[in-house]
C-alpha cells in the first residue's frame, strides 16, 4: 500500500466526531517526550568502556527554556482527562469494568517491554555489556514508566474528577495548585531546615492531577475560553514569577547534581507551565481542529496516537540500541561522549534521525504489545505468568533491590 493509499483510507476511517485537535494535542505531547530524552539525555563512558547518565544541561545551562518547550506532559493530562470523561460518559457497562479496561490497556506495553528487558540484560552481559552499562539502561527504560503509574491512578479517580467538574467547573483544579503551593513552601522557604525530605512526595498526585481535572472540567464543557485565557495569563505571570523571584530551577527535567528538581515530585514550577499550556491548547482548539482536516497531516498524528504506549515505552530503548554497540568503539561525539562541549551539541542533533529510525523498527514488532490479550487458553495464561515474573526481575534490577 502506498503512503497516498494510507492517507486516503485512515481519512476515509476516521468518524466526522472524532475531536482531532485532541488527538493532535496528544501525538505533540507525546512526541516531545522522546525528543526531550534524546536532546537532553546523554552519557559518559568510564575508563572501563561502561555508559552513565549524563546532561548537557549540567554545563550548558542556558539551554534550560529548551526544556519549558519539551516538557508537555500537562497537556498529555489534559487531553488525557478530556479523552477519559468522554469514555466515561460511553462507558456499556459498570464504571469498575471501565477501569479495568483502561488499566489493562496501559499495563499491557508496560509488562511487555520489562519482561523483554529481563531476557535482553543476561543476553547483553554474555555479549561483553558491562554491568554498569546494563544498569544505566534499566534506569533508563523504567524513568519512563513512573508516568503510567501515576497516570493509571488519576484514570481511577475520574468519577470523583466529574464531580467535581460539575459542581467547579474550571475552579476544580484550584485546590490542587494550592496544595502544591502549600508543601513548596515548606520545603523551601523559612522552615525548611525542619521538613522531612519525604514530604515532596505529597505533591505527586496534585501535581499530576491538576491538568488531568483541567481536561476533565474542559470534556465536561465546564472551561471556557474566558477561563482558559486566565490559565494562559495566570500560569505565565506565576511561571515568571517563580523563576525571577523565588529562584525555582530553570529546567524542567532532573539535572544531575543539582540539590533541587522540578519534575521529581513537581513542583509549582511544573503547574504553572501546565497552567499557561493547557490554556493555549483550550484556546487553539478550533485553529489546530481546522488544520487537521488536510489528510496529509491528520495520518500522522493517527499513527502517533495507535502507538503511543509503544513510543513512550520503548523509545529509550531506541537510544540504547544506537549507544550500547558503540561504547564498545569507544568515544563516539554526540553519543558515547559527555555532553560537556559545543561538539556534543552540535553533534548530537544528527543522531535523532537514527534514534527515531530505530523506534520505528522496534515498534515494528513492540506494537503486538499493545493488542488485547487471548483469553480463556492455558498457553495465554502461561505467557502471562511468565512475562510478569521476567517483568519483576527486571525492576529488582532497574531498582538497584539486587
Amino acid at each position: 500500500m502506498s503512503v497516498r493509499q494510507l492517507v486516503s483510507r485512515i481519512e476515509e476511517r476516521t468518524p466526522a466526531h472524532r475531536d482531532r485537535a485532541v488527538d493532535g494535542l496528544r501525538a505533540l505531547a507525546l512526541l516531545a517526550v522522546p525528543t526531550g530524552h534524546w536532546l537532553l539525555g546523554g552519557f559518559t563512558l568510564d575508563g572501563e568502556g561502561a555508559l552513565h547518565n549524563a546532561s548537557p544541561l549540567s554545563t550548558f545551562a542556558v539551554f534550560s527554556p529548551v526544556s519549558w518547550v519539551l516538557q508537555m506532559l500537562g497537556v498529555f493530562f489534559l487531553v488525557g482527562g478530556y479523552a477519559s470523561v468522554l469514555s466515561y460518559h460511553r462507558r456499556p457497562s459498570t464504571t469498575g469494568a471501565w477501569l479495568r479496561g483502561r488499566m489493562v490497556r496501559l499495563g499491557r506495553p508496560v509488562l511487555g517491554v520489562t519482561a523483554v528487558w529481563a531476557l535482553m540484560i543476561p543476553v547483553l552481559y554474555a555479549a561483553g555489556a558491562p554491568e554498569a552499562t546494563l544498569r544505566t539502561g534499566a534506569k533508563l527504560v523504567i524513568q519512563p514508566l513512573w508516568f503510567v503509574g501515576v497516570y493509571a491512578v488519576v484514570t481511577a479517580l475520574t468519577p470523583y474528577c466529574v464531580r467535581l467538574a460539575d459542581r467547579l467547573g474550571g475552579w476544580a483544579a484550584a485546590p490542587l495548585i494550592g496544595s502544591v503551593a502549600v508543601v513548596d513552601f515548606l520545603r523551601y522557604g523559612p522552615y525548611a531546615d525542619a521538613v522531612p525530605s519525604w514530604l515532596g512526595v505529597l505533591n505527586i498526585l496534585p501535581g499530576w492531577l491538576f491538568a488531568y481535572q483541567l481536561g476533565v472540567s474542559w470534556g465536561q464543557g465546564r472551561l471556557s475560553r474566558r477561563g482558559a485565557g486566565v490559565l494562559l495569563v495566570g500560569g505565565t505571570v506565576l511561571f515568571a514569577a517563580l523563576l525571577l523571584a523565588f529562584h525555582y530551577p530553570a529546567s524542567m527535567v532532573g539535572v544531575p547534581g543539582e540539590a533541587r528538581t522540578n519534575s521529581h515530585p513537581p513542583s509549582l514550577l511544573v503547574l504553572a507551565l501546565a497552567s499557561a499550556q493547557s490554556g493555549a491548547a483550550v484556546l487553539l482548539h478550533g485553529r489546530i481542529a481546522a488544520a487537521l482536516r488536510r489528510p496529509a497531516l491528520w495520518a500522522p498524528v493517527v499513527v502517533i496516537n495507535l502507538s503511543a504506549m509503544t513510543i513512550l515505552c520503548w523509545h529509550q530503548t531506541a537510544m540504547l540500541a544506537a549507544a550500547v554497540p558503540a561504547s564498545f568503539a569507544g568515544a563516539v561525539p554526540g553519543l558515547t561522549t559527555s555532553p560537556d562541549t559545543a561538539g556534543w551539541i552540535l553533534a548530537r542533533p544528527a543522531w535523532m534521525p537514527l534514534f527515531a529510525a530505530l523506534l520505528v523498527l522496534i515498534a515494528r514488532y513492540a506494537r503486538r504489545f499493545e493488542e488485547p490479550w487471548e483469553k480463556g487458553t492455558h498457553g495465554a495464561n502461561a505467557r502471562r505468568a511468565a512475562a510478569g515474573l521476567l517483568a519483576a526481575g527486571f525492576a529488582v534490577f532497574a531498582l538497584r533491590l539486587a
